[in-house]
């Protein structure tokens, strides 16, 4: 998979069941739950707007919740992996020092060029996961993501 068709420009993913139809579903009835608060206040009403926010807050969690257990996962499977490709030292201080963000970015990175790019991290000339990703010369794709 190291010379694969995602790349920066295509990897995000979006999820049409989630991102198409059940986002605006929940916003659209939390705005109309808005509306028929205004035009006839009463407990049902008030009822209504706050079972439209618990929707929408469900359904961003849904989306947010496995995204982070994911990212917990990248960082796991990174870590092995920078233990693997990297010299000893540079891998420690990697695992110690990088962000979140910056393992996840760092994890297109193909293994031929992932040491020269930690570094980079590691030295300040690439801090923002965005950075890191337009640095990558050799994409490596990453197909199960959530």
């Amino acid at each position: 998979m190291e010379n694969s068709g995602q790349s920066l420009s295509n990897h995000t993913r979006n999820h049409p069941p989630f991102h198409f139809f059940l986002l605006p579903v929940v916003f659209l009835h939390l705005v109309w739950s808005g509306i028929k608060l205004y035009r006839s206040p009463s407990f049902d009403t008030v009822e209504g707007l706050l079972l439209a926010l618990g929707l929408v807050v469900m359904a961003v969690l849904t989306r947010v919740n496995p995204l982070k257990a994911q990212d917990r996962l990248i960082r796991l499977e990174e870590r092995v992996r920078y233990q693997k490709v990297l010299p000893a030292a540079l891998a420690e201080k990697a695992s110690a020092q990088l962000t979140e963000g910056q393992i996840v970015a760092l994890r297109f990175a193909s293994d031929g060029e992932l040491a020269g790019l930690v570094q980079q991290v590691l030295d300040g000339k690439l801090v923002k996961g965005g950075d890191i990703k337009k640095a990558i010369q050799q994409w490596r794709g990453d197909y199960f993501r959530v």
